[in-house]
């Protein structure tokens, strides 16, 4: 290949879509009972989320510029040009400790050619720009025209998702402990988006879970615009609920006619601060902020 394409387990992308598309990834950490859980040590998705709802709090932490340095460095062994699409520099400092590294590296071996590209994404909505990334590589696209393809193109990645737990949000320092307790009384439930500078922001409440399932759908029709003939695949994402995210995939099929989809759960780096219940729908649209 010209160049090789990377990213971060944020994207939430199943392991066998990483082996099919020979896609490498970097690993944010996250700590749970005093341990600390990285690539090669992990525990299953379910058991995380199980923990969660025993009570107990995980903890995450960025990639630092050591660590991203030697990502990069095996990366540069299999090929010297690469594009890192990294998880939102609104919401880690991961973005920023790849792009020192990247510099570091192409500063010690000029050959090399390191782009970092902040997707302004989380969880799926990075995956979906990873892997928008790679079909266009494999149609010819070449690096410089991919690059500003993503540059072009990254914030028409929408995000629109739902949580169940509101305490998550709380313990996150996202929502007040008030909002929170006044919230689950009424079963209040909060939908969000991740906005152009791929920040966390809240759209709208309302009540019952079925509502706030099919205002994430609502979202994608005010927002798909000019994309709506080019949606080809919707990616899904979830905190361990897999019915309610093939609800969703059910209400966007029956609305729009999309038949790919690309659903998976939640990994532990983005499910610590979303919590169990967590539902996200990722598409291309016009604008980001549902109006």
């Amino acid at each position: 290949m010209e160049y090789l394409i990377t990213t971060d387990n944020t994207a939430d992308l199943p392991e066998e879509y990483y082996v099919e598309h020979g896609l490498m990834k970097m690993c944010l950490p996250y700590i749970l009972d005093g341990e600390t859980y990285h690539d090669g040590h992990e525990m299953s998705v379910a058991a995380f989320y199980q923990s969660m709802r025993d009570g107990k709090l995980p903890t995450t932490s960025q990639v630092n510029p050591e660590l991203a340095r030697d990502y990069l460095k095996q990366y540069i062994q299999i090929n010297k040009n690469i594009i890192h699409i990294a998880f939102s520099g609104g919401l880690s400092g991961t973005y920023n400790s790849v792009r020192l590294a990247a510099q570091e590296l192409m500063e010690e071996n000029p050959d090399c050619r390191i782009t970092v590209i902040d997707s302004l994404c989380a969880s799926m909505g990075e995956g979906l720009l990873v892997h928008k990334a790679l079909m266009l590589q494999k149609q010819g696209m070449s690096y410089d025209e991919l690059v500003t393809w993503l540059e072009e193109n990254k914030e028409h990645v929408c995000h629109s998702f739902t949580v169940d737990d509101l305490f998550h949000l709380y313990r996150g320092g996202r929502l007040s402990k008030t909002a929170a307790v006044l919230g689950t009384m009424i079963s209040l439930k909060p939908v969000m988006h991740v906005d152009d500078e791929g920040h966390l922001k809240p759209h709208a409440k309302v009540r019952g879970r079925k509502k706030s399932l099919t205002a994430l759908v609502d979202n994608m029709e005010k927002q798909m615009g000019s994309w709506r003939s080019k949606n080809d695949i919707v990616f899904i994402s979830h905190g361990d609920c897999y019915d309610d995210a093939l609800y969703v995939k059910q209400l966007v099929q029956q609305r729009f006619g999309i038949e790919k989809f690309l659903i998976y759960t939640i990994g532990p780096t983005i499910g610590a601060h979303s919590g169990p219940g967590t539902v996200a729908l990722f598409y291309m649209g016009d604008h980001r902020k549902p109006e």
